[in-house]
């Protein structure tokens, strides 16, 4: 069993920035793909970014440029760095990994951290 824990939201003014991490624990299989999402009020939850074992990343068109992805595969651990944040990016953020198990892929969820931005 994988199980996630993020840190690093709060409460950040327009034009800040915020670095959130996820440590994991369990066994992480070596094909997988780590990953951020959000939830806004009153809106889906969303892709912000996620990276591969082999490094290859991908953005929501919302962020590029802004935020940056990466990981630590020695500690299983992924970071978000978001830089410039806006209002908009107001949202429970919620780590994600997901990993090719024996027949299946399986996916597992953070709980979540708070990311306020300020107008």
């Amino acid at each position: 069993q994988v199980q996630l824990v993020e840190s690093g939201g709060g409460l950040v003014q327009a034009g800040g920035s915020l670095r959130l991490s996820c440590a994991t624990s369990g066994s992480i299989f070596s094909r997988n793909v780590m990953g951020w999402y959000r939830r806004a009020p009153g809106k889906q939850r969303e892709l912000v970014a996620d990276i591969t074992n082999g490094g290859n990343t991908n953005y929501a068109d919302s962020v590029k440029g802004r935020f940056t992805i990466s990981r630590d595969n020695a500690k299983n651990t992924v970071f978000l760095q978001m830089n410039s944040l806006k209002p908009e990016d107001t949202a429970v953020y919620y780590c994600n990994v997901k990993h090719l198990g024996f027949a299946r892929w399986e996916e597992y969820w953070g709980q979540g951290t708070q990311v306020t931005v300020s107008s």
